[in-house]
């Protein structure tokens, strides 16, 4: 091993660590490299990279070998090689990563994460053992599921798309039983894939109840004030969701030399479709937890069960240059195929562009609370982005809500009246999430009636509501 210093001075990483003797710990560290990356193991170090002062002959590396090969199942035999530093020797044993996995201690799997080797879940190992075998979850075949459950206009919806992006080029006359079974969507003899089921099922809710978007918009972080449970074929559940959260974004409008009128949202639609695509391709649907979408006053969080893919970290979604492992292989083929998703391995880099042009912070990505979230934070102070030669206008940021009490409210209306054409009946929903908005907003104003027996208070349309609604016209 060369440059054995520099590599030591780098510190314990997800390939890299020291022991300062041979012991247990060691053998499952050589499996958790084997079911991870490879990697190497530097016995005679202390944690912090020193040498300890330990003498080692040839008899202790062909021990240490053999230790481990006899340990592990499948049999993972190191390269073992002795290196003299000044205070003492070292044993540095090389790991490849092993190529049919997982590899076994004592009936236990483990995996690198970061310098820390850990125990597989039951899931960890289900998901590495598709992967090294070249199978995909979303490939298994869905018990007593056939072609009749699964809707074909769906099936040719796909074939007219995918033709339409230049990724396929299927005939209008091909048979979809056939081509269905082309596609290992489906099994030869007339079964159906998972994908298959979740993509143009009639019902594929049943029985994978959890595969299901949740939204939610929720004030104060507690407060629930609206939520949708997103049910039916996947491909209709990223539209339907989108239209959720833009029913409770805000958005300005920039209107340039009165030729251009440009939408500002909070959150750039871009980023938050490529955020939900990924959910949906990536995650684990053998977890019974459902996709959730949480809108806050001040940040948007997408969480999908099952963390990354196995051995993929956070620190890959940054890499240019870093592979592309679809958890559902074949979910992410077809949206590929329909130009709903890019080039593989790339939506973390479109995510982030789309905030940055919009003048957002970067968001978060983590594993988190037993999944995958990403995090988008608001920046209710920025000021969009428009060409220096034109003088803007810019319409206030209204949510739809705002908007529609703008568009009733004529003359002075009492908040009966309001409510009765908004057809609400819960008081206190009007007031949070219709009144009071437009009212902070300087949108809506409350008058006194001219009746002087009347005691019921009544609004009307500030100057800035009024010149709102005639820009929107």
């Amino acid at each position: 091993m060369q440059n054995l210093k520099a590599t030591i001075a780098t510190g314990e990483n997800e390939t890299l660590e020291f022991k300062p003797t041979f012991n247990q710990d060691v053998i499952e560290t050589a499996a958790a490299f084997a079911n991870t990356r490879g990697g190497r193991i530097v016995i005679g170090l202390s944690d912090s990279g020193e040498a300890v002062g330990t003498t080692f002959g040839q008899e202790a590396l062909r021990n240490f070998v053999n230790r481990i090969s006899n340990s592990t199942q499948p049999a993972v035999i190191p390269d073992a090689e002795k290196q003299v530093l000044l205070n003492g020797d070292v044993v540095v044993l090389t790991v490849q990563e092993y190529p049919l996995k997982p590899v076994s201690v004592r009936g236990r799997c483990y995996k690198r994460s970061g310098s820390v080797t850990r125990q597989m879940t039951a899931a960890e190992i289900a998901e590495v053992h598709l992967q090294s075998s070249g199978q995909s979850p979303d490939a298994r075949m869905v018990e007593g599921k056939v072609l009749g459950d699964l809707d074909l206009s769906l099936v040719k919806m796909y074939m007219t798309r995918a033709v339409n992006s230049g990724r396929r080029t299927f005939s209008v006359h091909d048979d979809p039983d056939e081509l269905l079974k082309k596609l290992e969507l489906m099994s030869p003899e007339g079964d159906v894939t998972l994908a298959a089921l979740l993509l143009f099922g009639k019902n594929p809710q049943s029985p994978f109840s959890q595969a299901v978007i949740r939204a939610g918009r929720l004030r104060g972080n507690v407060d629930i004030v609206d939520d949708l449970t997103i049910r039916g074929p996947l491909m209709g559940q990223v539209d339907e969701a989108i239209a959720f959260i833009r029913k409770h974004m805000q958005v300005a409008y920039v209107i340039a030399d009165e030729l251009e009128r440009k939408e500002i949202w909070d959150y750039p639609l871009l980023a938050l479709r490529e955020g939900l695509m990924n959910a949906i391709c990536h995650r684990d649907y053998g977890d019974l937890a459902e996709i959730q979408i949480k809108i806050f006053d001040d940040a948007l969080q997408i969480w999908s069960p099952g963390f990354l893919p196995f051995g993929v970290t956070v620190e890959d979604l940054f890499l240019s240059t870093h592979a592309s492992k679809p958890r559902n292989r074949l979910i992410s083929q077809v949206f590929y195929d329909m130009g709903m998703i890019e080039r593989y391995g790339s939506g973390t880099g479109r995510v982030i562009e789309a905030c940055q042009q919009a003048g957002l912070p970067n968001p978060e990505f983590n594993n988190f609370s037993g999944g995958f979230r990403i995090l988008f934070a608001s920046d209710k102070s920025r000021t969009p982005q428009v060409p220096p030669h034109v003088t803007p206008h810019v319409i206030p940021h209204v949510t739809p809500h705002v908007r529609r009490l703008i568009q009733i409210c004529k003359g002075e209306m009492s908040r009966n009246e309001l409510q009765e054409i908004l057809s609400l009946n819960d008081r206190m929903s009007f007031k949070r999430v219709y009144l009071d908005p437009a009212l902070e907003q300087g949108l809506v104003e409350m008058t006194r009636p001219n009746t002087p027996r009347s005691t019921a208070q009544k609004y009307r349309l500030t100057k800035k509501g009024e010149a709102l609604l005639a820009d929107e016209q």
